[in-house]
């Protein structure tokens, strides 16, 4: 099967158990890829198809109803699909309504989705339309604004030396993957993943703008080492010690250290 069709993310299919060897001498590791491998074409299948009985699956598949039953019950723990009744058109027969299995808006979202093209193109439209890099500026920072309420409340009830490290979790509760380490005259906010990367490549204000705010939320000037949609591997933010800044001064734009 081509790697298109397969899921964006492996990762909602679980793996099942350690690697170790079986009777047979095939490492436990290499039937967990298998089985991952035909999950994958099982939910594959309904995105292509739409909601499917296990019978429709097993046809389509060349796989055992018993099969298909074990993959699915596998994947509605992870989320990946749910169970409806099918929905009948014109009269109803005797007895209970087929079950068909669905994706979930989680299992929708493991596959190939447009969503950062589409946040690319109406960016564009706005810079385009209304007032050009200005109006992209000004749309990045109303958006992190918004997203920066949950961030200030966190900070503002840590002790000040703890507030690079509340504002840490909260971006990773945003999905960041963000840490806080000291560095020799300050610390360090390292953002490991960033869900607008592709955007941001392309509208460096996005990264500017989360800049400036997460000065605002520190309470002193900040300077942005890298940012992965520069390039680099994480995105570091220098955060000095407040005792040797200017309180509440102006963040510096994004972008790669220059030294």
């Amino acid at each position: 099967m081509p790697a298109s069709e397969e899921l964006r993310n492996n990762g909602v299919v679980k793996n099942v158990g350690e690697a170790r060897e079986t009777p047979t001498g095939a490492p436990q590791e290499e039937l967990a890829t298998g089985e991952r491998s035909t999950r994958n074409r099982v939910a594959r299948s309904i995105l292509d198809h739409g909601p499917s009985t296990v019978a429709e699956l097993a046809g389509r598949l060349g796989l055992t109803q018993a099969a298909v039953r074990r993959h699915l019950d596998a994947l509605v723990a992870d989320d990946v699909v749910e169970a409806r009744e099918q929905r009948v058109y014109g009269a109803r027969t005797r007895g209970r309504p087929a079950k068909v299995f669905a994706l979930t808006d989680c299992g929708r979202d493991a596959f190939d989705q447009s969503y950062d093209q589409l946040a690319a193109d109406a960016l564009r439209w706005i810079q385009e339309r209304f007032g050009g890099d200005e109006a992209v500026v000004a749309f990045a920072r109303a958006r992190i604004a918004e997203q920066a309420a949950a961030y200030r409340e966190a900070i503002e009830a840590a002790a000040p030396e703890e507030r690079t490290e509340a504002l840490a979790k909260a971006l990773s509760a945003d999905g960041y993957a963000a840490t806080a380490r000291s560095a020799p005259v300050g610390e360090q906010l390292c953002q490991h993943h960033c869900p607008v990367v592709h955007v941001a490549e392309k509208f460096p204000q996005l990264c500017e703008a989360e800049t400036e705010i997460f000065s605002q939320l520190l309470g002193t000037h900040v300077q942005r080492l890298a940012t992965i949609a520069h390039g680099d591997g994480v995105c570091t933010t220098f955060i000095p010690k407040i005792s040797q800044t200017t309180h509440n001064a102006s963040a510096s734009t994004a972008g790669r250290n220059p030294a």
